[in-house]
């Protein structure tokens, strides 16, 4: 179908430079350029661009100052030399104030330049207020990301997110924003995501921006073309006549044009996906004073479509042709093809591609963004409260419930402080809450009379004010309230409080505010308060230690720990790790950072006060790593136990952890060969089966996972992480009876569905890790099943192909007949009937075979690893679990 002419615009502005509406060249007050990381209340001027840099503290209050290598600081510009990175907390925000309504082009820098020392390229998700921006995935330690979009603000500030979505540490490492004109790029809807952006007639290779560019866009040369040529041309910014859209003079002084005069010229691309939708600007300037004879005018089509007709470009005058619409497909093909009466063949400039960005989220209601900011600040709330209250979905702020409503704004109606240390009196900022339904206050410090403003919240249906110093009678409107059914009222543990004056203040009982209601509204007031409190849970995770009662815990200093080899000092903990300078991994206890006793590296985790169950994982890991000692489990070093400060400290497991190796996000400098495999399978197989035969009670680890096996400098693996073990009772000597946790896809199916935990479920969960070291593939398939890989794994074993299951990358290089028997046993270990299920004991025995023969095969080719494997016969046809036909 052809593409009418009004849905595409044709400006010719010719000679006309409007200075009282465009930027003048050297004005940078349109601009804000932030250095990210850099030291506080610094700024300066980058000597190549001119631009204007200051530091990013007075734009964030989170994330830690860092430095790329010296050697990259010489290939990138000043404002990149630092960054900022994120390791505590899932969401940081920068708050930059701006201009609502006006366009800005926002540029986002990040360069990793490996300033955390171990090359470990993280990827996350950069966010706009509530809405995802993009991914960004770092692949080259010293390459740069610079995702661009151009967008107008609806607010008068925009909120900038690094969002950790488990896949390495969000960091950033500069930020600009540039004023642009709102009759340019404009669109039907959405904002503009910038796809490329090309000088095509560049023969420099140079990359081209502010000053060049008054508005700061960053133009660079395209890969090499040969049926382009290049022509140019001398031409000044004085000398180039200009229209809003302002390209760099420099940029169009070249132009591309076909060798071939009589083909036409195609400029092309293949969309990752043919849904996205992509607006076009394409800059004409004739570059050649043309004879009385020489005419170039060409027509421009898209996908065999009429963009535009008869395109005459001016001499030393910028035209740009741009949609109006946008053009999707699964190829997007341009062609400028000369008119009959054209003797010159087409010739394009610059081109600009952007793709739609359709920011469907909004941002919370302004005026309970405005409350739950005051109450933050007058609470003194410690609480990683970042970027928009209720969005995006997955990451709304910790204690909050919101409501959405289609095209409107999200609105908090929920709202749960409850243990959160709060003292003083409630501040009246609750009130601007309008469509609040629960407020839980409970747990805290607070005092002074319960204030007659919180009856002015209409929808309020529960209040729990339980457990602070409130005195004073309560207002008469909550108190009719309550008794009408309307409102749930919780006040116990409030000693000088009472329902109605005159109050004994002598008396200490805790007081029930009667409710009177029909049976109706109890059941009513019973959904609610079940719906408060599983709604609540799910928010916010703290497990049965609030803060306040884990820090009480913290402070009793238990005596037990005083048998570990030493204890240190928060401030020995702060120098062994340079200030946590550097991160090893995170996990649900806390972060994991790299230190030094002396000469020798350590692993510090410290505990984290928002860990749902951290204390509790503290002493249970210290107490049994007081009990075990074994080569193949992780060895404690010392302890940190000091007020709030809590950590342990562990033997440094060079190599990091099995994992990332497999999934290619470690370091790869060593490819896993099926020896180093099954070394590692076998290291950790002895590791809990020493827990499950060699302790008395016997222990079941619990938290088995590839995450959770760890490899010195030599790949020599080792189990980590005891925070979940549990011990079965010598009374019953079986299972122990608990409630389920794991991680899913290792999780025994059969502990799922009775919590009876036994030796066989860290069996199963061993099973899967085989799989994994097998196939280098996850024990959840990312495919839209979301399948185990043991039904993978058995869908393939009928066929006989082992090399259709082991990790393609070994390219057939190990044997087949120590490949099948590992194949089985994962196999047998993942048994739905946990009586199928080989013993720890087992296992070690026939991946020493597996082992064995896999050696004779190296020893064999000439590669003698100078380690022995000791031989055990296991009869596998004497067992319930016989291995599989193939």
């Amino acid at each position: 179908m052809g593409m009418s002419k009004s849905f595409f615009c044709f400006s010719f502005l010719v000679g006309c430079l409007v200075f009282a509406v465009l930027v003048q060249s050297q004005d940078q007050s349109g601009f804000i350029s932030i250095d990210c990381g850099a030291p506080a209340k610094s700024a300066y001027t980058e000597e190549t661009t001119g631009i204007q840099y200051i530091s990013d503290e007075k734009f964030i209050n989170s994330g830690v100052g860092n430095s790329i290598t010296s050697e990259l600081q010489n290939k990138y510009k000043r404002q990149v030399w630092t960054l900022r990175s994120f390791p505590q907390g899932t969401r940081n925000c920068y708050r930059i104030n701006i201009t609502s309504g006006s366009k800005y082009l926002i540029r986002a820098n990040f360069v990793y330049g490996n300033y955390d020392g171990p090359n470990r390229l993280p990827k996350f998700d950069l966010h706009l207020g509530p809405n995802l921006w993009q991914t960004v995935k770092i692949t080259n330690p010293s390459g740069e990301v610079d995702p661009e979009i151009i967008h107008v603000p609806s607010l008068d500030h925009i909120q900038i997110c690094l969002v950790d979505t488990g896949s390495g540490t969000p960091f950033i490492s500069a930020i600009d924003l540039r004023t642009l004109m709102n009759d340019t790029y404009v669109t039907q809807f959405g904002s503009l995501s910038l796809h490329s952006r090309l000088d095509l007639g560049s023969t420099s290779k140079k990359t081209y921006r502010y000053s060049d560019d008054d508005y700061d866009r960053s133009w660079s040369a395209p890969a090499y073309n040969p049926n382009w040529a290049q022509i140019n041309a001398s031409i000044s910014s004085d000398s180039l006549a200009q229209n809003v859209y302002k390209p760099a003079a420099i940029v169009m002084s070249t132009a591309a044009t076909p060798v071939n005069e009589i083909a036409p010229m195609e400029v092309s691309w293949a969309p990752e996906n043919a849904s996205d939708q992509f607006y076009v600007y394409m800059h004409f300037a004739e570059l050649r004073v043309l004879e009385k004879n020489q005419t170039r005018s060409f027509d421009i089509t898209v996908n065999g479509d009429l963009f535009y007709a008869d395109v005459v470009p001016k001499y030393r005058s910028t035209n740009t042709v741009f949609s109006k619409k946008a053009t999707s497909g699964e190829k997007i093909s341009f062609l400028l093809q000369r008119t009959h009466k054209s003797t010159l063949p087409p010739i394009l400039n610059a081109i600009e591609v952007y793709t739609i960005k359709d920011f469907s989220q909004s941002e919370t209601e302004q005026g309970d963004v405005d409350a739950i900011t005051t109450i933050k600040f007058s609470f003194g709330v410690t609480r990683n409260w970042q970027g928009d209250p209720c969005g995006p979905l997955n990451y709304i702020w910790e204690g909050l419930n919101c409501t959405y409503n289609g095209q409107n704004s999200p609105r908090i109606t929920a709202l749960n402080l409850s243990s959160s240390g709060l003292t003083g009196q409630i501040d009246p900022s609750i009130t601007k809450l309008t469509m609040l339904e629960k407020l839980d206050l409970s747990n805290n410090s607070l005092n002074g009379p319960v204030p007659d403003f919180l009856s002015q919240l209409q929808n309020l249906k529960i209040l729990n004010l339980q457990n602070n110093n409130f005195i004073g009678a309560l207002p008469t409107d909550l108190v009719e309230k309550s008794k009408k059914g309307s409102l749930l009222l919780s006040v116990g543990q409030n000693p000088y409080l009472c329902e109605s004056p005159p109050c004994n203040k002598k008396k200490k009982n805790n007081i029930i505010i009667p409710v009177v209601a029909s049976v109706g509204g109890v059941l009513i007031l019973v959904v609610a308060t079940a719906t408060l409190f599983l709604t609540l849970k799910r928010r916010k995770p703290r497990g049965p230690l609030e803060t306040s009662q884990r820090v009480e815990k913290i402070e009793e200093k238990d005596t037990s720990l005083q048998v570990i080899n030493r204890q240190y000092s928060y401030s020995d903990v702060l120098n062994m790790t340079n200030n946590f300078n550097t991160i090893l991994g995170k996990g649900g206890f806390g972060t994991v950072y790299l230190g030094y006793i002396e000469e020798t590296p350590v692993a510090v985790k410290m505990l984290s006060l928002s860990s749902a169950q951290g204390y509790q994982q503290f002493q249970a890991e210290v107490k049994l790593l007081m009990r075990v000692h074994h080569k193949n489990l992780t060895s404690l070093t010392g302890y940190c136990n000091e007020e709030t400060n809590m950590g342990l400290i562990y033997e440094y497991m060079a190599k990091g952890n099995l994992q990332d190796y497999l999934s290619g996000n470690g370091s790869r400098s060593k490819f896993l060969t099926w020896e180093d495999r099954l070394w590692i399978a076998l290291d950790a197989a002895q590791g809990l089966e020493y827990l499950h035969n060699g302790c008395k009670p016997p222990i079941i680890h619990r938290d088995v996972k590839s995450s959770n096996i760890l490899l010195n400098e030599n790949f020599r693996a080792k189990v980590a992480d005891f925070g979940l073990s549990k011990i079965i009772p010598t009374d019953d000597g079986t299972h122990v009876s608990t409630v389920v946790v794991g991680t899913p896809g290792y999780i025994d199916p059969e502990y799922s569905i009775t919590n009876r935990l036994t030796e066989k479920s860290d069996v199963f969960s061993f099973g899967a890790v085989l799989f994994e070291i097998i196939t280098s593939l996850p024990v959840i398939l990312r495919t839209h099943e979301k399948i185990h890989i043991s039904d993978w794994v058995n869908s393939l074993v009928a066929k006989g192909n082992i090399r259709a299951i082991v990790d393609p990358r070994l390219n057939g290089d190990f044997d087949s007949s120590s490949a099948w028997r590992a194949v089985e046993m994962a196999t047998t270990c993942v048994s739905s009937n946990p009586n199928g299920r080989p013993t720890m004991s087992e296992v070690v025995n026939e991946l020493k075979e597996c082992l064995a023969i896999e050696v004779a095969r190296t020893k064999n080719n000439g590669a003698d690893t100078g380690e022995a494997v000791e031989l055990v016969s296991l009869n596998m046809t004497s067992t319930e679990y016989s291995p599989l036909a193939r």
